[in-house]
This record gives structure tokens, C-alpha cells and sequence, in this order.
């Protein structure tokens, strides 16, 4: 291995009381630590992995990072924490260029340092190699149906779902998965009540989110259908199979159309250019129980579910969508009653369409939102260590790279070079477009 020039520091977590993961996990330390890469760790405790085992691992506890130069986070990180030159790596949300997180962006220049965005760490295909997706799935669903629960208790309804508690009261994934196959076994035993009947749980996006969102669902007994079959299977007098959950996944192609009407939907074209595109999913939405969004969403697509269209639904009486895990979480984005994210600790609000005002909790009139911002956290141990393990293999090559040379002479696998927005204070040339947004 190239010489080792630079110390890592491991952050603690502040921007949410509950964040609890962390991005190299102790086992990683110690290995990496035994290859002469030495790390600093701000003492944390709420943290999932304990101080005692990142200092068994070789790593000093620190107070505040002093002499490091590289800092590993997982969330944001303060505007007032960065030191003039260092290289920080954490999800800093600002490739889609966000308001909200302009500000930290124009700070990172002024202080000349190297950003590492984790979500374009990407492979030549351009796929994500580090993330906690399939996680954001797995929690999203479970609290999803645990909301769901709760919210018809409020409509006087009582389903097996009552059973199920929020993600994070759960020990491990294990665990939670155990109390899902004991409601699935009574709903394959007793049925589902015929006032809710069917349930229909619909996906947006069929990538890692969603797969873990639907591997919690599959656990249930269920019958996928397609959107087609949405539309015509519960409209023809067809009665429902109350021991089933139906389930359906909505493609690029269900969610939006050529404005032009004359031209035909190519994905492409979609990706290219989708403000010539609009939303078709409005017919889909009155036969949806429980809608989990988890596609990848920007303003330059069409919205799914508008204010309009569910102040409309509702005036035609009490509408069957009960319940939106909003997992892609992008505030008045794809579903545009996502005024937030919420946090774990107060994870739902009931949206009402009439006066387009939330409510916290379970209770008033409306449709219910999931839309914790941190999923993930939930299931702390299990999705650090899924995202240390892909991280692991970077940080040699991260650690002994100097930075301070010219951008085309940094020498970085490809997938971290590609990632890096900021270069000693300056948008490399792949995010330049971020300027117009600064």
C-alpha cells in the first residue's frame, strides 16, 4: 500500500436525537487500523456501535476532531465545522442542487476543501456502490403497516397489524421480521376485516428502496397484479380475496406520459427530457390502500399526488388511500403533501386536503404520511454494517491519495474521483452545473 498520509476522523452524529449509524463500523476500524490508517472518534454515546469498541479497535476518542484530515459522517455536517483544506465524506444532499443545503455548499468553498458525496459513488454503469436504500426499504414498509395499524384503530377498524410496533423498538431486523410472519400468519389464518378490503399496496420505482420495501411485504401472503389488472380487477364485481394482500409496482411508464399525446412513452426520452412528460397516476391512486413511494425523484418530473388532485378525491367522498410511506421524503416534491421529513420520534402526520394543513399523529381527517427522513436508523447495527462493508474498500486508496495535487493528476479509484463535487474548494468539471444553483 501507498504511503499513509492522512488521519481519519469518525463524527458524531448530531443533525437528528436519533441518528444512530455510522459509516465505518469498529471491525473496519481494527483492520484498517492494523494497515497503519490511524482514526480519531468524537466520543458519541447514542451511538449504535459503543465507544469502548471503536477504542478496542485502535481508534483514540476524541472530544472534537484535531488532527485529522479526512472526516467520515454519515448525515450533513454543521456549517461552522469545516477546517480550511480537509476532505469530508458524507451525504451532503446538494447534487440536485437544494436551497436548503446551498448555504453548506458555498461554505465548503470558502473553505477550500474536498467533498466526497457517497450517493455518486457510482460504477461505470453509473449504479450505486454505497448506500442504505434496501434499508430505507425494509423500515419504510414496516412502519408503513404499523401506521397503517394505528391509523384505522382511529377509523374504528381493528386489523392484525395492531401487532406491529415502529422499526426501531425492535432489537434487529431479525426480530422485527419475526412479528411480521406472526401478523402474516393471521391474516393467512383469520382473513383481513372486509371494511378495508382489498388492500392494495402499491410501489413506485423498482430499485433498492423499493426491493427492500417489498421484501417486507412478501412476508405477508400476497398477489401481485399489474397495473392493468389494478384497474379492471376490482372494478368488474370481482369480489376480493380477503387473505390476501395485493400488491402492485408502478414503472416510469404507469407514473407519466408524453404531454404530446401523439408520441409514445420512451424511458430515454423520460430520463432526458421529462418536462415533456406529465402524471398518469391519478387513475391508479383510488384503488390504492397503501401507496410506498420510493422512487428517485427531482422538481423536473411530474408530481404523482398533488394537493389538487387529493383535495378533488376527497370531495368524492372518503377515499380508499389510507396510508403514504413516503420514502423518497423530497419536501412538496413527488408527493406534494410531503411538507417535511419527520423524525423518528414523531414519525407521521395526517394531512387533511381541505384546509392543506398537517396534523401530527393519528389522529384528524385525512391521509396519513410516513416520511421518516432517516429510515435507516431504524435498523442502526444492520444497515452500518452493510454500508461499512462497501466502504471498506475505498479508504486505502482515499487515505494515502494527495489532494493537493491538480484534479487530472489526483490519483483515486474511479468511483471516489467521480464522486468528488468539491476539489480544494472548486466544483470539479462533472458538477459544474451546480454553480448556477450557488
Amino acid at each position: 500500500m501507498a504511503k499513509v498520509i492522512h488521519k481519519i476522523g469518525i463524527r458524531h452524529e448530531d443533525k437528528y436525537v436519533m441518528e444512530r449509524r455510522v459509516a465505518l463500523v469498529p471491525e473496519h476500524v481494527e483492520s484498517l487500523n492494523d494497515m497503519g490508517i490511524e482514526f480519531e472518534v468524537i466520543r458519541s454515546e447514542k451511538r449504535i456501535f459503543k465507544d469502548q469498541e471503536f477504542e478496542a479497535a485502535g481508534a483514540e476518542l476524541v472530544d472534537e476532531i484535531k488532527d485529522s484530515t479526512i472526516v467520515l459522517g454519515v448525515k450533513e455536517m454543521p456549517i461552522d465545522f469545516f477546517e480550511d483544506g480537509k476532505t469530508y465524506i458524507f451525504f451532503s444532499h446538494t447534487i440536485k442542487g437544494q436551497a436548503y443545503n446551498m448555504p453548506l455548499l458555498k461554505q465548503m468553498i470558502t473553505k477550500k476543501v474536498n467533498l466526497i458525496e457517497y450517493e455518486r459513488i457510482v460504477n461505470e454503469k453509473n449504479q450505486r456502490l454505497i448506500f442504505f436504500g434496501r434499508f430505507a426499504g425494509l423500515a419504510g414498509m414496516i412502519n408503513s403497516l404499523w401506521s397503517a395499524g394505528q391509523r384505522w384503530k382511529e377509523l374504528g377498524v381493528i386489523t392484525p397489524f395492531l401487532e406491529l410496533k415502529q422499526t426501531h423498538h425492535y432489537n434487529s431486523l431479525e426480530d422485527a421480521k419475526k412479528a411480521i410472519s406472526k401478523v402474516a400468519d393471521n391474516i393467512i389464518m383469520n382473513g383481513l376485516p372486509t371494511e378495508i378490503e382489498p388492500i392494495v399496496v402499491g410501489f413506485t420505482g423498482y430499485g433498492n428502496v423499493s426491493n427492500g420495501a417489498q421484501e417486507i411485504l412478501n412476508m405477508f401472503p400476497i398477489k401481485e397484479i399489474t397495473p392493468d389488472e389494478l384497474v379492471t380487477t376490482f372494478s368488474v364485481g370481482n369480489k376480493p380475496d380477503n387473505s390476501v394482500i395485493y400488491k402492485v409496482v408502478f414503472k416510469e411508464k404507469e407514473l407519466s406520459e408524453p404531454i404530446d399525446k401523439s408520441k409514445e412513452f420512451v424511458l430515454q426520452e423520460y430520463y432526458d427530457h421529462p418536462e415533456l412528460f406529465r402524471s398518469k397516476f391519478e387513475q391508479y391512486i383510488p384503488r390504492i390502500t397503501i401507496l410506498m413511494n420510493c422512487m428517485y425523484w427531482n422538481d423536473s418530473y411530474p408530481k404523482i399526488v398533488t394537493k389538487d388532485y387529493l383535495e378533488d378525491l376527497y370531495k368524492k367522498g372518503e377515499p380508499k388511500l389510507t396510508v403514504i410511506g413516503d420514502i423518497t421524503c423530497d419536501p412538496d416534491g413527488s408527493i406534494e403533501c410531503t411538507h417535511k421529513g419527520t423524525e423518528i420520534e414523531d414519525p407521521v402526520f395526517v394531512y387533511n386536503p381541505y384546509t392543506r394543513k398537517p396534523t401530527c399523529g393519528f389522529k384528524g381527517e385525512g391521509i396519513l404520511i410516513m416520511a421518516v427522513d432517516i429510515l435507516p436508523s431504524e435498523l442502526p447495527r444492520e444497515s452500518s454494517q452493510t454500508f461499512s462493508d462497501a466502504l471498506v474498500g475505498f479508504i486505502p486508496d482515499i487515505a494515502s491519495a494527495d489532494f493537493n495535487v491538480p484534479f487530472e493528476d489526483l490519483k483515486l479509484p474511479y468511483s471516489i474521483k467521480r464522486a468528488l463535487i468539491l476539489h480544494n474548494g472548486e466544483l470539479t468539471p462533472e458538477y459544474q452545473y451546480l454553480n448556477k444553483y450557488i
